[in-house]
């Protein structure tokens, strides 16, 4: 790496409880994992981005004055560039050089990862003050949204950005406040398994979701459902019923899970999990065989509850071992990490 040149680090997430209620003004509990998305970013004279994604072995080249759309990994480095500018930053022409270590389509999250990475390492590149976390959690939001097609909340560029070792994040995406949780397991651990069936926001049924909720609001007169309760609710038609019901019942289950947390009651926190899968699966309708496969080899092997992680249609399952039980093969512990840094 040549003198001048800056690294930077996003981490990916596991969002302990709390899905599908970011884009819903609601309330979630994710934390920042060890494994992200490293980019090395180099400037260069011309107004132009060369990038090469190393894991993949492709490239990518791009003139900064008029960003094309792309798909793939591409559009969340255009599209991360782009909004700096939109932003009133005066991105550098630059050659990046892109790593991860977080599986693609395993629901923790490497897309925002690479958003934020991206974004941080242009910023330093190019001398620019670093906005406030929020403000870049959103101009990566809008990367998700407008360049890869996936309508996705603040969750995952939030935990990324704002993760704590030893900590989950209790996030409010009402006030967007961030507060702060400690994770003591106290010898419990926290696996992810992979079902086995990748997922993808933009081509899942994803959207699909967050337009029912929409609606389920516009028939409900309210901005969003966090304005609701569950007596609301019901007499919405199916399925925005059972989307609503799910939105509603999740914002108290992360309530009970910091509450659980704070008592050192593990065996409420995997009875919660267990109800926050059951919901995403009979109301939400996020699951597919493979998950309800791996949430069982996790029940199987000791989990004291398991539970869908990200948008759902596939990617990893998360379970609560308790002390002793033995992961099936296959499942990977997990630790809450430092948020996005640069380290170069």
């Amino acid at each position: 790496m040549n003198a001048g040149a800056v690294v930077a680090f996003a981490p990916g997430r596991v969002n302990l409880i709390g899905e599908h209620t970011d884009y819903n003004r609601g309330l979630a509990l994710p934390f920042a994992i060890t494994d992200g998305v490293t980019v090395q970013a180099e400037g260069l004279d011309q107004a132009v981005i060369r990038a090469e994604a190393v894991d993949l072995g492709e490239q990518d080249s791009f003139p900064l004055d008029a960003i094309p759309p792309a798909d793939g990994w591409r559009a969340y480095v255009r599209g991360a560039a782009a909004e700096l500018g939109k932003a009133g930053v005066r991105v550098r022409g630059a050659r990046l050089r892109i790593q991860g270590s977080i599986p693609q389509g395993a629901g923790l999250s490497s897309s925002a990862a690479l958003e934020v990475a991206v974004v941080l390492a242009l910023l330093a590149l190019s001398g620019a003050k670093e906005p406030d976390r929020v403000e870049i959690a959103q101009l990566c939001a809008r990367v998700e949204n407008d360049w890869a097609g996936a309508q996705t909340g603040l969750l995952d560029q939030l935990a990324s950005l704002c993760g704590q070792e030893g900590r989950a994040l209790r996030i409010d995406f009402r006030s967007l406040e961030v507060s702060p949780v400690p994770l003591a397991l106290d010898g419990h651990r926290l696996v992810t398994l992979d079902s086995g069936e990748q997922h993808a926001h933009a081509g899942s049924g994803y959207n699909q979701r967050r337009a029912e909720c929409a609606r389920a609001c516009e028939l409900l007169g309210v901005q969003s459902l966090r304005e609701v309760g569950l007596d609301q609710v019901a007499r919405l038609p199916d399925p925005l019923a059972r989307r609503a019901h799910h939105v509603i019942a999740e914002n108290g289950r992360v309530e009970q899970a910091v509450r659980a947390l704070s008592a050192h009651d593990l065996d409420e926190l995997g009875r919660l999990l267990d109800a926050s899968h059951a919901s995403l699966r009979d109301d939400y309708e996020v699951s597919t065989p493979a998950v309800e496969q791996a949430v069982a080899r996790l029940k199987e092997a000791g989990a004291l509850g398991a539970r869908i992680m990200g948008g759902g249609f596939g990617g990893h399952v998360l379970g609560l071992m308790a002390p002793g039980a033995r992961p099936p093969e296959g499942a990977v512990e997990v630790r809450p990490g430092a948020g996005a840094r640069m380290v170069g």
